[in-house]
């Protein structure tokens, strides 16, 4: 069973901001071994309550049964905004909360704990007493829900400085102790221009707004980004399930990023710290992380519209590793060159960007990929957004560079081309 924690980008926050100073002076607990900087898992949402692979390694990375693991539900809807409040199948910030304390325990974590801090109790971030108790944490856990909500309640607003609990996170973070994340909470992470919401096509078509936004059509950008422990590149969650190569390229162009990271549903990404300062990037679970290059992207304009080229997409499945100081991959033991077919790719995607799915399950561009580098007698696919004002086409491309695997029962690529652009109207209405 999945426990599904996403809320849409267009939910109204009805917070209050904090303007209290952060803590200073806060003692952490000791810790017996310090690394340069703790574990980092964020999880693309989804995350299925029988993924015992993420589930153990959360757990794992804080200490095992001797974890003191913290949970922050913040993202949810709090219960004074849950019409369901009460009642059996409330999901709230206080019933995901005893979610993930019972789910945790039951993957053998020591202790975990409920930090109280939500949308209906805006100023316990800077409460003496929350920031104590997260002080003796080996590790954090964020749940799901809107990521605009932990702006609200973990940072001062505007200032986005950290309240005294975010402080403290941060603190431990830094002496070692873990901090994990699933939709919201992963995307929490991101630096500088975290994604507050938008759709692929919207995106490509109207390019990024600096805001948020109750359309979750429109792509927004907080340029301050979030909690900005990860800063190898933007974040994006749900990625292949809800169709997002659109949005991500769209706003990595539009603020100059170079790479992207999307996260799959019941997957995640591992950072660890390596050796000389650098990091090591582990992909974990039951689908993939794509890595998305845009520097040899090149920005135009077709048929008056916005147009890109140059994209190199990579999809890394369970136990790949990636170095983000070298750009490079390295595919776990048993991963086998993929065998191709004496056959061509399926015909053109015509929802690219699974505008029309409504369980989330297609990951039509992945799918097309996998095709494509199966099928010997093609060199590209091409696929089609499901609006047409105008269509947008998405071309995937076998150029210098590509290579594909089979890694058990799943096939990872690297350096696919990518092309996204708007077809003529005529195109259009042939198609």
């Amino acid at each position: 069973m999945k426990r599904l924690l996403m809320l849409s980008a267009a939910t109204v926050l009805a917070a209050t901001m904090t303007t209290t100073s952060p803590a200073s002076g806060t003692t952490a607990a000791p810790r017996p071994s310090v690394a340069p900087h703790g574990t980092l898992i964020m999880v693309g949402g989804a995350l299925s309550d029988d993924n015992a692979e993420i589930y153990r390694r959360i757990v794992q990375d804080a200490g095992g049964a001797h974890a003191r693991i913290g949970v922050i539900t913040a993202a949810s809807l709090p219960p004074s905004q849950d019409p369901q409040a009460g009642r059996l199948g409330a999901a709230n910030s206080v019933t995901n909360g005893r979610f993930y304390v019972d789910i945790l325990k039951r993957y053998g974590a020591g202790s975990v704990q409920w930090i109280p801090v939500d949308l209906d109790h805006p100023k316990a971030a800077d409460s003496r007493e929350v920031a104590a108790q997260a002080a003796s944490m080996t590790g954090f856990v964020f749940g799901g829900g809107d990521q605009y909500r932990l702006v609200t309640t973990l940072l001062h607003g505007a200032a986005h400085t950290d309240t005294r609990l975010m402080a403290t996170i941060r603190a431990r973070y830094a002496q070692g102790a873990l901090v994990a994340g699933s939709s919201a909470g992963a995307q929490i992470q991101s630096g500088p221009d975290m994604v507050t919401g938008g759709a692929s096509y919207q995106g490509l078509r109207d390019g990024s707004r600096v805001g948020y936004f109750d359309d979750d059509r429109v792509l927004a950008d907080l340029p301050a980004g979030g909690f900005g422990l990860f800063t190898d590149g933007l974040i994006d969650t749900h990625f292949s399930a809800n169709g997002r190569l659109g949005r991500a390229v769209r706003l990595a162009a539009d603020t100059g990023h170079r790479r992207v990271f999307g996260l799959d549903p019941d997957t995640a990404l591992e950072v660890r710290p390596a050796g000389g300062g650098g990091r090591t990037l582990r992909v974990l679970g039951r689908h993939g992380v794509s890595v998305v290059d845009l520097r040899a992207a090149t920005v135009g304009s077709r048929e008056g519209r916005w147009s890109i080229g140059g994209v190199r997409w990579s999809y890394l499945t369970d136990g790949a590793v990636y170095d983000p100081a070298a750009w490079t991959v390295r595919m776990p033991s048993g991963a086998v060159p993929l065998a191709t077919a004496d056959r061509a790719a399926a015909s053109p995607v015509e929802d690219v960007f699974d505008a029309t799915v409504a369980d989330h399950e297609r990951f039509s561009l992945p799918r097309a990929a996998v095709d494509l580098a199966g099928a010997a007698r093609s060199v590209t696919v091409v696929g089609h957004s499901y609006e047409t004002t105008p269509v947008y086409a998405v071309v995937l491309r076998k150029a210098g560079g590509f290579a594909a695997y089979r890694v058990g029962a799943a096939v990872a690529f690297v350096g696919l081309t990518v092309e996204m652009y708007a077809l003529p109207a005529a195109a259009a209405v042939a198609r």
